[in-house]
């Protein structure tokens, strides 16, 4: 925190660590015990302090939107493997290869979404991705074009995952714990797009259609790209069929081929009976 953004006359932290350093050269001084509890890393990094890493999790991407003034956020889910257009025939399936055009259909989708998000400033509706490559490279992408600021929410994986290079840097966090994540993504949301992917994505949209189902967040638009897609890998219908769900979660999602007919959805969810809004933190 900069000297002129403190509303307090205490010392600042910062002077402390700073001063710490300089201790003189004694056992006392130079034993573990003695380091500042929030500047010792092996502390911070013990079991027991987990519940003090989740809520740090929670607060540093929290207190950097909300300095950057960010009110809501269109959300952007898919599979890191799906690959560009241009990298179709080096996929490692014939059916990635298949799904590379909605990589192209994510870039456009977050270019007219964030052309939107430009006329507010980039308050409203700003893009956010997993911040990885493939389809949320595509998002980050498509708002960089549109001259927008995007959302990375990364994560440490043993073998992938690096930020993407179309991520806003200042807008760009890491986290260890999916659960702290999952729940960035959803704090702001408007609207929620999911393209096709796999066990990850799978995740991010069951966790978001089950609190939108049970009332955990309000209703904001769920779109589904690709039909064939979300139709081959799950039967929505034979879950209502057994009483699993109710048929009138079935209305929870569209399903949409193009970014113009998810922006359609988007602009007509109201008319269509659905409630909408950001949901409750």
């Amino acid at each position: 925190m900069k000297d002129d953004q403190r509303r307090h006359p205490l010392r600042d932290a910062n002077q402390d660590v700073e001063s710490s350093r300089h201790a003189p050269d004694s056992a006392q001084a130079s034993s573990p015990a003695y380091r500042l509890a929030f500047a010792d890393p092996d502390f911070l990094y013990r079991d027991e302090l987990r519940p003090v890493r989740l809520q740090l999790e929670l607060l540093k991407p929290q207190m950097g939107l909300d300095e950057r003034g960010i009110q809501s956020t269109v959300v952007l889910f898919g599979g890191a493997r799906i690959p560009s257009p241009a990298l179709r025939d080096s996929a490692k399936t014939k059916t990635l290869g298949e799904l590379s055009h909605y990589y192209e259909e994510a870039r456009k989708f977050a270019y007219l979404i964030t052309e939107r998000s430009v006329a507010t400033d980039c308050t409203e509706n700003v893009i956010v991705t997993g911040g990885g490559p493939g389809v949320m490279e595509a998002g980050n992408l498509g708002a960089s074009e549109a001259g927008g600021c995007s959302i990375g929410l990364n994560i440490v994986l043993p073998h992938e995952q690096v930020p993407n290079a179309y991520v806003t840097p200042e807008l760009c966090f890491n986290f260890h714990y999916f659960g702290i994540r999952k729940m960035h993504f959803l704090l702001r949301a408007k609207a929620i797009a999911v393209f096709p992917g796999g066990f990850g994505t799978l995740d991010e949209l069951f966790e978001s259609l089950t609190l939108i189902q049970t009332g955990r967040m309000e209703q904001v638009p769920v779109l589904l790209f690709g039909e064939a897609f979300w139709r081959r890998i799950v039967n929505w219908e034979a879950l209502a069929d057994a009483g699993t769900i109710a048929h009138d979660d079935l209305k929870l999602f569209r399903f949409v081929e193009t970014a113009e007919d998810a922006l359609e959805v988007i602009d007509t969810w109201a008319l269509s009976g659905r409630r909408g809004g950001i949901p409750g933190r």
